[in-house]
């Protein structure tokens, strides 16, 4: 009998040890709120924000933070991984040419390449990529991650924007929390790679990586997500509202300063 209660007291403390060490979503872990109302000017929007190093997560707007949503360009930072690993370009530096085509943005308008088109949000360069990536192999990819509702049916270069994929703010947060810790299913190398494409503010004490992604049809849904990267801490971000991407990135930003995470 002693043999066996001393097994049984050894399985249990095996299950208590992996519950500690193992990583919560963003979902799962203690939630605190986020008093941002202030930055949002009676805009209707969520803020989710999560400490790496502790597991906790301040949201604003508990309702909204997990209501599911288009990701618009937020979507190109996994549009990229997918791009590169299906090879439909060698690498961030590969030039596509514009196709002469007049957009509604003249940064547009021109040749880019993977990393230019990210910084400058162009969404046909993404589009162009998707094509050549194909339903199939996007599809293939989507089945071995967790990014919202996975629904591609919205047609292969336009299922992201204002279309049927859609993903919510926690799950952005739990998406950008894998890309730190280079936990999904593409090469380290990769990952590395749309990491450093996302970098939009480079300082001595701290690192801001992120992309924002605007509903163009009607100006009606902002995103801005990513991470920042302290000496000591990474904290993790998503806001949404109803308003454009670069509103959605100022108020990012100045939550972040509010928090004392960035100055």
């Amino acid at each position: 009998m002693t043999f066996y209660k001393n097994m049984l007291i050894i399985l249990l403390s095996m299950v208590l040890l992996i519950g500690w060490f193992s990583p919560m979503s963003a979902a799962e872990a203690p939630v605190k709120d986020l008093e941002i109302a202030h930055l949002f000017d009676g805009k209707e929007g969520t803020m989710v924000l999560k400490n790496m190093r502790n597991e906790q997560t301040y949201v604003f707007n508990k309702a909204r933070s997990s209501e599911r949503m288009t990701p618009e360009s937020t979507f190109k930072v996994l549009n990229a991984l997918i791009g590169l690993e299906a090879e439909a370009v060698r690498d961030e530096y590969e030039v596509k040419r514009w196709d002469g085509i007049v957009r509604q943005f003249e940064t547009w308008n021109r040749d880019h390449t993977l990393g230019s088109a990210m910084r400058e949000s162009a969404i046909w360069f993404y589009q162009d990529m998707a094509r050549e990536i194909g339903f199939s192999r996007m599809q293939e990819k989507f089945s071995k991650l967790n990014y919202g509702n996975k629904d591609l049916s919205g047609g292969i270069d336009q299922f992201w924007l204002d279309s049927s994929l859609k993903i919510s703010a926690i799950e952005q947060v739990d998406f950008m929390e894998q890309l730190v810790k280079e936990d999904l299913p593409f090469k380290e190398n990769l990952q590395k790679t749309v990491k450093r494409m996302m970098i939009l503010d480079e300082q001595d004490d701290y690192v801001l990586h992120g992309k924002t992604g605007t509903r163009l049809s009607d100006m009606g849904l902002g995103w801005f997500v990513g991470f920042v990267k302290t000496e000591k801490n990474v904290w993790l971000f998503a806001v949404n509202l109803k308003g454009s991407g670069s509103e959605a990135k100022n108020i990012a930003i100045e939550a972040l300063k509010e928090k004392e995470i960035i100055k």
